[in-house]
């Protein structure tokens, strides 16, 4: 949450509560991460179907997540910042605010297995070393972490020794094993599951598809665009986005063909799987900065006017990811309405739009009475326990 002695910076807050949104479609697509395609369907709604599943996970697939990255590294920046000024020193009351949000990422987990909170919290240490660093050496950090230096070194070691085929991945063994209590009606089984055998599963996933160093990447970007006050309404910052979605949608096009391109051009498992890695995060990395961009270039031109319909999911984003994953979860697991068994990629989506109005009336109506949202609140007071 960002300090009161610092401008309230409205597009960002608009921009959060848009990944947030957009995050809760693709979580409802996915059954919250119960991946279940229903067999009793009428014919003419698979295609509709499989067009929406396509179309959502191509707009927010790896994008809205990096959304959500940027913009906690802004906010790391706006806070470290702002205690500056007053003559302290936030890293330390920063890594007290990560252990708190670990907290609450692990209440979430055992909801949603998917959740994020707790890779943030523990990625976001790695701002911690490099928040007095130049802006320079933040880039150049944050650069090598983007290009996957592990992924290449395993494709030179993939081409050095070749195998036509590897094991699956480990995290889907884990992934898996939700079958055995998800559908279930025990509550209390399917919280213990999602807390272990689910919270294993994330973690392995995370790390396997790159997005541990994206991530952090992503942390020290968003922390560079708080220095570089790119957010903020000026001339400099209109020049800078209209640059970025043009120069992002150039590199996008190119990128999505080679990532779609790699697993027929290439035969070798041990080459395509991590070269396929890096070209899928630089690819998302180029269509986030387009979403990016333009969001900020369409609310400085109309004054968010009706942008801000999502300001309000943005200030209390934390409690609507967790309502999200408690809400989900009753709606489509076994312990709740069990609708994995009924809903496809069309109903999902109605019920993704259905809760996503409902979170936005009760987040404006929420915001109006309170200067922050309910578990911000809590989580902000934690944080500045003790203090004076």
């Amino acid at each position: 949450m960002t300090e009161s002695s610092s401008p309230r910076l409205h597009v960002v807050d608009a921009l959060r509560g848009f990944a947030i949104v957009s995050i809760m479609l693709l979580h409802n697509l996915e059954h919250f991460d119960f991946y279940f395609k229903p067999t009793n369907l009428p014919g003419w709604i698979i295609p509709i179907d499989n067009a929406i599943w396509d179309t959502l996970f191509f707009l927010f697939s790896g994008k809205s997540y990096a959304i959500f990255a940027l913009l906690f590294g802004l906010t790391f920046f706006i806070q470290d910042n702002n205690q500056q000024k007053k003559g302290n020193d936030f890293r330390g009351r920063f890594a007290w605010r990560l252990l708190l949000l670990l907290g609450f990422g692990l209440i979430n987990s055992a909801f949603y297995q998917g959740d994020i909170l707790t890779i943030y919290a523990l990625l976001g240490f790695s701002l911690i070393p490099v928040a007095r660093l130049s802006n320079k050496t933040v880039f150049w950090i944050a650069l090598i972490l983007m290009l996957q230096p592990l992924e290449w070194f395993n494709v030179i070691a993939g081409m050095i020794h070749p195998v036509a085929k590897l094991p699956g991945q480990a995290s889907w063994a884990y992934f898996d094993k939700a079958a055995e209590y998800v559908p279930g009606r025990s509550l209390i089984n399917t919280l213990i599951g999602n807390s272990t055998n689910g919270k294993t599963a994330v973690l392995l996933w995370t790390w396997e598809v790159g997005r541990v160093f994206q991530t952090m990447s992503l942390f020290m970007l968003g922390m560079l665009a708080g220095r570089k006050y790119l957010f903020s309404t000026s001339t400099q910052s209109t020049r800078f986005w209209k640059l970025t979605l043009i120069s992002a949608a150039l590199a996008f096009i190119p990128l999505f063909i080679i990532k779609n391109g790699i697993p027929a051009w290439i035969s070798v498992q041990s080459v395509t799987r991590p070269l396929s890695t890096i070209v899928s995060t630089w690819s998302n990395l180029a269509f986030m900065l387009v979403l990016v961009s333009g969001f900020y270039l369409l609310y400085e031109k109309f004054a968010g006017r009706v942008l801000n319909v999502f300001s309000a999911f943005g200030k209390m984003s934390m409690s609507n990811y967790i309502m999200q994953s408690i809400i989900g979860s009753f709606i489509y697991y076994g312990f709740g309405l069990g609708l994995y068994q009924y809903t496809g990629a069309t109903y999902s989506l109605l019920i993704g739009l259905l809760l996503a109005v409902l979170q936005g009336i009760f987040s404006s109506w929420w915001m109006k009475n309170h200067r922050q949202g309910p578990l911000e609140s809590i989580w902000h007071k934690l944080t500045w326990i003790g203090s004076n």
